[in-house]
């Protein structure tokens, strides 16, 4: 499976008063860091969205786990990679480093969404050839 990495400073604004990252801001990160993945992928959201007809990929689930805080002026690293596809929805790992240690993982479901005739989001099928974009095993 492919994976993607990108860096991230910590600003000030993104820590609260103890200095420590505020915990949405993690998800922030990593809602930007599954589109970068997209375009690491030779895909970028926009081309996604223009080549299959689509709205985006919402989210259906979030968890994370936290091991170290992370504070302002430190540098981080998002690792991310999708493990899993389904019909309609994909699982997403991310993988947040502080150098050599595990800060945080963050776990997402996504659903890959078309607009109806009627105007309402119904989910459709990711295609073959986004899938195989990602190295993702047959299914």
């Amino acid at each position: 499976m492919l994976m993607s990495k990108r860096t991230v400073t910590i600003e000030w604004g993104d820590c609260d008063p103890a200095d420590i990252v505020y915990f949405p801001n993690y998800f922030r990160w990593f809602d930007a860091s599954t589109a970068y993945h997209f375009a690491a992928a030779g895909l970028p959201k926009p081309e996604l969205i223009r080549r299959y007809d689509v709205v985006g990929f919402p989210m259906l689930t979030t968890k994370s786990n936290y091991f170290v805080p992370s504070r302002h002026g430190d540098l981080v690293e998002i690792e991310t990679r999708i493990t899993r596809f389904g019909r309609s929805s994909f699982d997403v790992e991310h993988r947040l480093m502080r150098g050599d240690v595990l800060a945080v993982e963050g776990f997402e479901t996504r659903a890959l969404v078309k607009r109806t005739a009627e105007g309402k989001l119904t989910s459709c099928r990711v295609p073959d050839e986004v899938k195989d974009l990602f190295g993702a095993p047959d299914t």
